[in-house]
């Protein structure tokens, strides 16, 4: 798959580099945090919300409402799903890694998704991104089978757990935490989801 780069002009409709955020406090942090095997995400980490940093993001990022600091770290190098959420994420690159993405706008009405329409994108090591809310993505991939580790800032409550509805119908079937919706591929199983995505499931390597 081909990789391009944050910083080209095709991914400007997911997102845009953030500049002028201090990021050196969260990022000492982060040297705390687990690089398991397989993938782990913390929505909320107390460490990294107590920083000045985060106060920075909160007030200039979401305009002063609550939110939550965690990341995603671990050893990854598939697609497996997308999500989104109601409101932008923030990604902080805490070391080089690829993001695929997607357009919501390209979901059917159906809930299906063809993974052809992904594009693969390198956020270099130390880059701020804002990825919008119509912007499908999931877990990071590594770079040459290389784990990763990835700051995420989210309104407060994104991802907290909820109780699935098993007769839900539509856009509801793809609740599986708060603020997030998820298509999954069917050969991840992940546990619970919807799998609409359609294709591939698509590698980096």
């Amino acid at each position: 798959m081909k990789i391009q780069n944050v910083s080209d002009t095709s991914f400007k409709k997911y997102g845009k580099i953030l500049k002028g955020y201090p990021t050196d406090k969260i990022l000492k942090e982060m040297q705390h945090t687990p690089l398991p095997d397989d993938v782990i995400y913390v929505p909320s980490v107390d460490t990294l919300e107590a920083t000045s940093d985060a106060k920075i993001f909160q007030g200039k990022g979401f305009g002063g409402l609550d939110i939550e600091v965690g990341y995603c770290n671990g050893n990854n190098h598939k697609l497996n799903g997308l999500e989104y959420h109601r409101s932008s994420e923030i990604n902080i690159a805490v070391n080089d890694l690829v993001l695929i993405l997607g357009a919501q706008q390209d979901i059917t009405d159906e809930f299906k998704y063809d993974t052809s329409k992904a594009e693969a994108f390198l956020v270099p090591k130390g880059t701020v991104i804002e990825v919008y809310a119509t912007t499908l993505h999931y877990a990071p991939c590594g770079v040459d089978g290389k784990g990763f580790k990835d700051v995420i800032i989210l309104p407060k409550g994104t991802n907290a757990d909820i109780t699935k509805n098993p007769e839900a119908t539509g856009e509801d079937r793809l609740l599986t935490a708060e603020n997030k919706w998820l298509i999954a591929h069917a050969d991840a199983k992940i546990d619970g989801a919807f799998n609409g995505l359609q294709g591939e499931n698509i590698s980096v390597l």
